[in-house]
């Protein structure tokens, strides 16, 4: 499994393309908005000769979907999220304008998905992990074998997602990362919504929200 990850838009957000030796592959939060990101996402997928399989959002804040419109009109494929972010995925028509996203392409989901399921792809797949907090439909996807975990904005390095937006809830957040995400083995590495991957036996360690010498673990 490989995976490529793109910084896009105004936010920094991370968006990703996982694939493997089969050359299917799937795109996760593309958050690309400007023609030349739209461009730079494409010319990977084409020089690569890769071919997209799915597209999932692991929640639907502005910054995670800019792309979705994109990717499904240029590569033919459905849009996949947990069901309870439906209404997050429908306010970003009210949100974009309001960051200056006048452009913002707006498009419905076509599939839901929820824990104890799969996205597979060629010879691969992702378990989800639903994680709410953040957003209140936020999923994770992780392949423990392959030491993977793609978390979007639940954990970040030495830090956590916010839940000041609307959906969001602290306990609801860290009652996901200790039950949920603190679960994983030390070694899963989180490729993260925001910022650089971690692991997640150094966040049980270090970060001062949720690790060893956190208040929340006090």
């Amino acid at each position: 499994m490989t995976i490529k990850q793109f910084v896009f838009n105004a936010f920094s957000e991370n968006s990703y393309v996982v694939y493997d030796e089969s050359k299917e592959c799937i795109i996760v939060d593309p958050g690309c908005y400007e023609k030349d990101e739209n461009q730079l996402l494409k010319s990977f997928i084409v020089e690569n000769e890769l071919k997209v399989v799915s597209l999932v959002n692991t929640h639907c804040h502005i910054d995670h979907v800019l792309g979705n419109a994109f990717v499904k009109n240029e590569f033919g494929v459905d849009l996949t999220i947990h069901e309870l972010d439906k209404s997050t995925l429908k306010s970003n028509e009210i949100v974009a304008p309001m960051y200056g996203f006048n452009a913002y392409d707006p498009c419905e989901a076509d599939k839901f998905i929820a824990e104890g399921e799969q996205v597979k792809f060629g010879n691969s797949s992702f378990d989800v992990l639903f994680v709410p907090g953040h957003a209140p439909g936020h999923i994770a996807l992780v392949n423990e074998k392959e030491k993977v975990c793609i978390g979007g904005d639940v954990l970040f390095q030495q830090s956590i997602g916010r839940t000041d937006l609307p959906g969001g809830n602290f306990d609801t957040l860290m009652d996901s990362i200790k039950n949920k995400m603190f679960t994983l083995s030390d070694d899963v590495v989180v490729y993260c919504g925001h910022g650089p991957s971690t692991n997640i036996g150094y966040e049980k360690q270090y970060n001062p929200f949720c690790g060893l010498n956190s208040n929340y673990n006090q």
